[in-house]
């Protein structure tokens, strides 16, 4: 199976997760808007931690390709750009963590859940890979 059909079904079963878990917070917490925010929140906030990860990996493969004169000097500053970005991509999720949480005054237990739908949605498709596999 190809390895971004495979990130493509964990997106989308990340997403269908966390509206589920956004539609079971509502159920228990009586509709708090808080809490349902909260799921959504979290669920967002990983789409963007995986969004970033995927591009900083990105980066990093394409710094480690083997280059000589000119083209060398070019990848050792491309290192330190890179170094950088990765750096402020962390910075900007830990931005938006404190934004849900001190600003917003989301959920932290909500946000938890939330950010909990990527684990969910990578052991769901792990499960439904090994069914494929024993049929």
């Amino acid at each position: 199976m190809n390895a971004s059909l495979i990130l493509q079904r964990v997106r989308t079963t990340a997403i269908l997760v966390c509206l589920g878990l956004a539609a079971a917070a509502a159920a228990v917490s009586h509709g708090q808007a808080r809490v349902v925010v909260g799921v959504l929140a979290g669920g967002f906030l990983v789409g963007v931690s995986s969004w970033l990860l995927a591009s900083g990996v990105t980066d990093v493969v394409d710094s480690m390709m083997p280059r000589t004169g000119e083209s060398a000097r070019l990848a050792r500053r491309s290192r330190l750009v890179m170094t950088a970005k990765l750096a402020g991509r962390y910075a900007l999720l830990a931005l938006l963590a404190y934004v849900m949480i001190a600003r917003l005054r989301l959920h932290p237990l909500g946000l938890l859940v939330g950010a909990s739908s990527i684990v969910a949605a990578v052991a769901i498709e792990a499960v439904r890979f090994l069914l494929k596999k024993t049929r």
